[in-house]
């Protein structure tokens, strides 16, 4: 019987809810392109309850213990003696959250000795050093498509925030004021603005398919060209890098994997290049953008705003300088973990975990490390050292 270690955030400050805001959620069988929605043998949990904290589970526990299994869950992941660290040397699997990242190096690979399985319940796989993965025989896999579309949600959120100073002008209601000048100083359409993506898979492409409506012009920067009808049904513009994209943009959303090639991307040289008064979204990875860059362009004015709802580390300590920064839209790390989201990525989660035990291949769209090497998803968009 295998050891299965789960990585959760806490629960919320006021208890685990006993009620929702809303009874059910719709139901999606399949993503945009085809891939079918997670379809596990069976569900132990509700959808729309909340799944992603050390209560919720993913809804694991009955059917794990029932064929024998142990399932460890925790939010303590960080220093020698936290749970995680004590729990990972026996642990044949282990199952953690972009938004909760446990991250997995080179280190503690070696000390999970039984390590086998590495499961994202989400997607974006980079708190697992991806080369001991490879080194060491340990497949990794996430649910891809799960959150992907709530991504892009969240980053159209963000966008239309910054541009129309949203948040300014809610502060201004909730201290009891109505200057109607300080709200609208910093406001402006999004109609008629160039809008760029770094990268144009699954998130990226859902983003510029939600903004092609507000009569903007669309930009993309990808390693994989999208095929021509979808260029000219959305009218986008190809460009070879990012370098020779932003400078067109007044909007840039960051929507590429964080590997080699795109860590610290957005520093000083590339952020100079943008247009003054940019606005850069990034629901990717923190470490795509320079922390002390994007600071240093705001203060300038170099960029109007940015917004995100990635940090490193995770959690960002108190004293990050994103939490006051100024023109910022910062969220923590929430955009792929809507309730809606969570229902997905916890039902393939035990996808994956049934085909695991049972011995049976993961389905290839979720594979990142397998066999020794990149395999499926991760082949298309990570790479590795050597």
């Amino acid at each position: 019987m295998a050891k299965v270690l789960c990585v959760l955030y806490d629960d919320p400050t006021d208890g685990f809810p006993t009620e929702y805001a809303r009874d059910d959620i719709p139901v999606i069988d399949r993503y945009p392109g085809g891939q079918t929605t997670p379809s596990p043998e069976a569900l132990d949990f509700t959808p729309g309850h909340l799944l992603g904290s050390v209560s919720g589970e993913l809804g694991l526990r009955a059917w794990l213990e029932k064929a024998g299994h142990t399932l460890v869950v925790t939010s303590d992941k960080e220093g020698p003696d936290s749970v995680f660290d004590r729990e990972l040397p026996d642990a044949d699997v282990v199952v953690s959250q972009p938004f909760w990242p446990a991250y997995l190096t080179p280190e503690r690979i070696a000390a999970a000795t039984r390590l086998k399985l590495a499961v994202t319940a989400g997607i974006g796989s980079d708190h697992v050093d991806l080369d001991a993965a490879v080194a060491h025989g340990v497949t990794v896999a996430e649910v891809t498509y799960s959150n992907s579309v709530s991504v892009a949600e969240h980053v159209v959120m963000m966008t239309l925030s910054l541009v129309r100073n949203y948040l300014p002008s809610h502060r201004v209601v909730l201290d009891g004021g109505w200057n109607i000048a300080d709200c609208v100083a910093r406001s402006y359409d999004l109609e008629g603005m160039h809008v760029g993506t770094v990268a144009a898979g699954r998130i990226g492409l859902a983003v510029l398919r939600r903004l092609a409506p507000f009569d903007v012009t669309l930009h993309y920067t990808d390693r994989h060209r999208l095929p021509r009808a979808v260029e000219e049904e959305l009218g986008l513009t190809f460009h070879e890098s990012a370098a020779a994209m932003v400078p067109h943009c007044d909007v840039v959303t960051v929507n590429a994997p964080l590997h080699p090639e795109t860590e610290g991307l957005f520093g000083d040289e590339l952020l100079s290049t943008m247009k003054r008064g940019a606005y850069l979204i990034n629901t990717a990875r923190a470490r795509i953008a320079d922390r002390d860059a994007v600071e240093r362009a705001l203060r300038s004015g170099r960029l109007a705003g940015y917004a995100g709802d990635v940090w490193y580390p995770q959690p960002a300590p108190a004293d990050h300088p994103w939490r006051t920064m100024p023109h910022h839209g910062m969220t923590p790390h929430v955009s792929g973990s809507s309730l809606s989201a969570q229902a997905r990525y916890a039902a393939g989660t035990r996808e994956i975990l049934e085909s695991f035990f049972a011995g049976r291949p993961i389905r290839d769209e979720y594979l990142i490390v397998d066999g020794g090497g990149l395999a499926g998803t991760g082949a298309h968009s990570y790479s590795v050292n050597g």
